[in-house]
């Protein structure tokens, strides 16, 4: 089983992966004042929560957008596992052809979930990913990455939002029953699930446009539940998309070293 991680700005998942089977899932609060002590003991418990012996790993591989946690981690899963923490970066093969300008900009976390795609569905993919920032990413079915989109995240627009008005309350992320609100909770349910769901609906009608071509749309991250089932267009939602890339990756360079040796 392979311990993969994805450290985001808001949420820390953990899962262990074998074969094509998650054998368990975790999904914890970003906290940047953790040391790797901390972290080691986090892991501890998660592991004793799903009952999953330390000896089972047989490696770990990381994702991360936090760089001051990537060291941290590395430290913490050492002590916890005994393995090396393979980190997503350059250098290590993704079987991606990254046709942006600058492909050292990609965030790895874009990277982790195109692999991950390319290897479940079939045609040019349109992959978002709502976490910290919503993302959207275009991939070919050959491995062609033509770039990407980035703009707030649903949290993130809420929390900005409710932080610059103090008379709008705090609200969950359910949909209300009309699209027009006839007070400030279902004014706000409406604008943050029906606008976030058309914001899906009209990127996916732009980027075909500019294709010339239908797409096979994914969406993956925390709030993807909460959008996805109010768009109109035809969306897959898919839990598990960052840790099936991060042990597609794993297996691509573990195989490598193993020829290298």
């Amino acid at each position: 089983m392979i311990l993969a991680i994805d450290i985001g700005n808001t949420n820390i998942v953990l899962g262990g992966v074998d074969g094509e089977t998650t054998v368990f899932y975790s999904r914890i609060s970003t906290d940047h004042n953790k040391t790797a002590d901390e972290y080691a003991i986090v892991l501890s418990n998660i592991f004793k929560l799903h009952g999953i012996n330390r000896a089972d790993i047989d490696g770990c591989i990381l994702s991360s957008v936090v760089p001051d946690l990537t060291n941290i981690f590395k430290i913490a899963v050492k002590f916890i596992t005994g393995k090396e923490l393979i980190v997503i970066g350059p250098g290590l093969k993704t079987g991606l052809n990254i046709l942006i300008d600058n492909p050292s900009q990609l965030g790895s976390d874009l990277v982790v979930a195109a692999v991950a795609a390319l290897h479940k569905y079939s045609g040019t993919l349109v992959i978002f990913d709502f976490g910290t920032a919503t993302t959207i990413s275009v991939v070919r079915g050959n491995g062609d990455f033509l770039g990407a989109v980035i703009l707030p995240g649903v949290r993130v627009s809420f929390d900005a939002l409710t932080s610059r008005t103090s008379q709008l309350p705090s609200i969950g992320f359910e949909p209300p029953k009309h699209v027009i609100g006839t007070n400030s909770v279902d004014s706000m349910q409406s604008g943050l699930v029906y606008g976030n769901a058309s914001m899906v609906d009209g990127m996916i009608d732009r980027i075909e446009e500019e294709l010339g071509e239908s797409v096979t749309v994914i969406a993956t991250g925390g709030l993807a539940q909460a959008i996805i089932p109010n768009c109109r267009h035809k969306v897959i939602c898919d839990d598990n998309l960052l840790l099936t890339g991060l042990k597609l990756i794993y297996d691509k360079n573990s195989k490598l070293k193993r020829k290298n040796y």
